[in-house]
């Protein structure tokens, strides 16, 4: 493979000691040189890219980002909003889908966001209506939860007698009847699912075939270079997604660096024979290991010391009572694991800061504890982060694609969402990232929803928590490959790291805050190669 010289760039590295360069040199799969000195050093015939004054950063790190259900989600039915806008919209898309699907075969869908519908939440009835001869379900934006038909239903046998697991809720209509939609951990009710995972957070795990999901990934592929991401953390994984992730790293062709985080279920399976994260090589390993601690503050069932809700009815779900959700952390940091938490109201927040607690003593030096969404920590347990050495993985899409739902359930609450501004000013490195398939996968729209904190209705949303740009290319670069215990190969362009870089289309220094989010890159290198241009 020849030299990779990037020159005439508008480099931004991420590099304490050389913040800027306009020249990178690539050797074999690492960065070599930059400046001056790259010139010096490529060989004859080193392949010369004039960026043209264009921005290059370090490749973008996405540390919690469900790349297969991502995959998954892109060859599904698309009832996103504002795709669909009502039940009505969205009865529409599954009838025109049924009419272009064999009877008997599953129709599924991704992104459902009911709480923008003038009707309220779908039920079974109004999904019958486009269709019987077809069990659908369209998974909720959150992922946290599902509406079926009642030909989904009836192939589970699903009726009015079945029970709440813990963790998780069928709502019911006033006959006690289920409605169609289904919360948290009953999820796992809904499908044939190829692992149980109880009540260790929302089944989305079904079971399909190897091939489709295979496909799917490699399909998936493309979408992840074109935006820029050279690495994502997967942070719900099983023995499904391991499967995949583990003969794609075989046949050469998973798509990007790629670090899974097991679910929790398995804590007791991987601790007998003596497995933990981090373990693998650069391109496919273990991480830290994910737990929840309360439901979705998209779906209305986050756990707040204060009932959210237009009227206050929103009390939230937890999966855990404190005392166990502190004992699972506790044995799996004796057992060598980092862990990650995904956490939303403060209520939960408390229960997942003893358990970090719990989880430190027994871990010792450099446990690196996470909190996936932290939703709402109050002033007071972030100043606890900074003892404990919390990594808050941000995801302030979520401030732009649900922030006027937020603002009307949570009143002045919603301005201290992903307070992000204070967990900076406490000393902490937070990370960015999408939840993609929750909302989109492209970095440049979370960077721009990181700076400008503002609705998709074009209001401001805790505008004094905003993020500078620099600090939120450093979120989602170096501070990112931190969170994954990453930050000495990836996150920067440094000589001797992995050659990860992007190249955007345009100055990005030079964009209005708002129109981040419209530049497109221009190409993408992952490891030393040119993957996408």
């Amino acid at each position: 493979m020849p030299d990779l010289l990037l020159h005439n760039a508008r480099a931004l590295t991420m590099d304490a000691d050389t913040p800027r360069t306009d020249t990178i040199l690539v050797r074999d799969n690492r960065i070599l040189s930059l400046g001056k000195d790259a010139h010096r050093r490529a060989d004859p015939g080193a392949r010369r890219i004039d960026v043209g004054g264009r921005t290059v950063l370090p490749g973008f790190v996405d540390p919690h980002n469900h790349l297969l259900s991502t995959a998954e989600s892109l060859a599904a039915l698309d009832v996103r909003y504002p795709t669909a806008r009502s039940v009505a919209d969205l009865t529409k898309l599954v009838a025109d889908a049924a009419a272009d699907t064999p009877p008997g075969q599953w129709i599924r869908g991704f992104g459902m966001d009911d709480a923008k519908y003038p009707e309220g939440r779908p039920t079974r009835r109004q999904l019958d209506d486009a269709t019987t001869e077809h069990p659908v379900i369209l998974y909720h934006v959150s992922g946290h939860q599902a509406v079926v038909n009642s030909t989904a239903l009836a192939l589970r046998n699903i009726g009015r007698e079945v029970a709440d697991p813990p963790g998780g809720a069928f709502l019911r209509d006033t006959d006690g009847g289920p409605t169609g939609m289904v919360l948290d951990s009953a999820m796992q009710l809904l499908l044939p699912l190829a692992v149980e995972i109880g009540c260790h957070g929302p089944n989305f795990h079904t079971d399909l075939p190897f091939e489709h999901l295979a496909g799917w990934l490699r399909d998936a592929g493309r979408h992840y270079l074109a935006a820029g991401l050279t690495t994502v953390a997967d942070p719900q994984v099983s023995a499904r997604e391991l499967r995949v992730y583990r003969a794609a790293r075989a046949g050469g062709w998973l798509p990007v660096r790629t670090v899974a985080m097991p679910l929790s279920h398995q804590l007791d399976a991987l601790s007998q024979v003596g497995l933990a994260g981090p373990f693998g090589d650069d391109r496919l390993s273990l991480g830290a290991m994910k737990f929840y601690s309360d439901g979705t503050l998209i779906g209305g069932t986050a756990v707040f010391s204060e009932p959210y809700g237009e009227h206050g009815e929103l009390a939230g779900s937890l999966y855990w009572p404190a005392e166990q959700l502190a004992d699972l952390v506790e044995r799996a940091a004796r057992a060598g694991w980092r862990v990650a938490i995904h956490t939303q109201g403060d209520l939960a927040m408390e229960n997942s800061l003893r358990a970090i607690e719990a989880g430190a003593r027994a871990y010792g030096a450099d446990f690196r504890p996470r909190i996936e969404h932290c939703g709402y920590p109050t002033p007071a347990q972030i100043r606890r982060f900074a003892g404990l050495g919390v990594i808050p993985v941000n995801q302030p899409n979520f401030l732009h694609d649900s922030g006027g739902d937020f603002l009307r359930r949570l009143g002045s609450r919603a301005h201290r969402l992903q307070p992000i501004r204070e967990e900076l000013d406490a000393g902490l490195a937070p990370a960015l990232s999408s939840d993609s398939f929750v909302s989109s996968l492209r970095p440049l729209e979370t960077i721009t929803n990181a700076v400008t904190r503002r609705t998709r209705e074009g209001g401001d949303i805790g505008a004094e928590q905003a993020m500078t740009l620099p600090e939120a290319l450093r979120a989602h670069t170096l501070d990112a490959a931190y969170a994954l215990g990453m930050e000495d190969r990836i996150g920067s362009l440094t000589p001797g790291k992995l050659a990860d870089i992007v190249v955007l289309d345009a100055d990005l220094e030079a964009q209005p805050p708002d129109r981040i989010r419209e530049l497109g890159v221009r190409l993408t290198v992952l490891d030393g190669r040119v993957a996408t241009e």
